[in-house]
């Protein structure tokens, strides 16, 4: 179960040649690897990256959050007046990246940044400021506004600090028009791979012009007036960002596009 032992099993198991990177940067590893595979196909030391990802819920990861008292008896509610606290999922996940076009029909991971809030090893930032910063730099190193971005796929873990600092991001970077959901009311939180199966579930939903409704959510429980999608929306996309937090104060920001 170790992490350079797994990769050298889907390395082994594939025949890459290259030696495999880890990433392992609590919730946001997911995102972060897309951002690290994106950069080192864009310094040209490879074409092509394969970002693979996965969690399990073991005794030791559900005792951490019980005593956390971060666990939902419920299905979990993000955004909500009435949210408790999360559910865990288990996924694994694989996205591939290329410098080479496959077809007309391919989505640009297009920019992305991180940061850190440097406030508590298991609480986000009461202000939101150091994800606005991830969010603002994603922006604008893809020339992009906030006008721009056609949906939010949110970090979204209806614990009562992470989706307040969130909204207030969100809120800061200009974008309370912007639908956003929330993913974990349909498979829980799968920690280290959210960041990257969420990406790949919302690229889909780039490609069919649709953003889905945050499962669980009803009554707005957040100080910004953020627009949390609670039905599925059609209407042609172009653009969307999502947003990853965790523990140590971590945070990142990635953009996707069509081409």
């Amino acid at each position: 179960m170790a992490l350079h032992t797994s990769a050298d099993l889907v390395a082994k198991h594939f025949h890459f040649v290259n030696q495999p990177l880890i990433v392992s940067n609590a919730c946001i590893s997911g995102a972060l690897a897309i951002l690290t595979g994106m950069r080192l196909i864009r310094s040209g030391k490879y074409e092509n990256v394969v970002v693979a990802g996965a969690d399990i819920i073991t005794k030791f990861v559900l005792s951490g959050f019980q005593s956390f008292q971060a666990l939902s008896n419920n299905l979990c509610k993000p955004f909500d007046k009435n949210r408790d606290g999360i559910n865990l999922g288990e996924c694994a996940a694989t996205i591939i990246l290329s410098s080479n076009k496959k077809s007309d029909n391919d989505i640009k991971a297009v920019s992305g940044s991180v940061s850190n809030d440097a406030n508590h090893i298991s609480g986000p930032s009461r202000t939101g400021d150091e994800l606005y910063q991830a969010i603002n730099i994603a922006l604008r190193n893809a020339g992009l506004n906030a006008a721009d971005i056609d949906f939010i796929s949110a970090h979204g873990t209806a614990t009562v600090y992470n989706d307040e600092m969130e909204a207030k991001a969100i809120a800061s970077a200009k974008l309370e028009s912007s639908p956003v959901n929330s993913l974990k009311g349909y498979y829980g939180h799968t920690l280290g791979a959210a960041g990257l199966i969420e990406s790949i579930i919302s690229v889909q939903s780039l490609r069919e012009n649709s953003v889905l409704p945050t499962k669980g959510f009803e009554e707005h429980g957040v100080s910004n007036p953020i627009t949390i999608c609670d039905k599925i929306i059609r209407k042609p996309l172009n653009n969307f960002l999502k947003t990853a937090s965790g523990f140590g104060g971590c945070n990142a920001a990635l953009i996707f596009s069509k081409q």
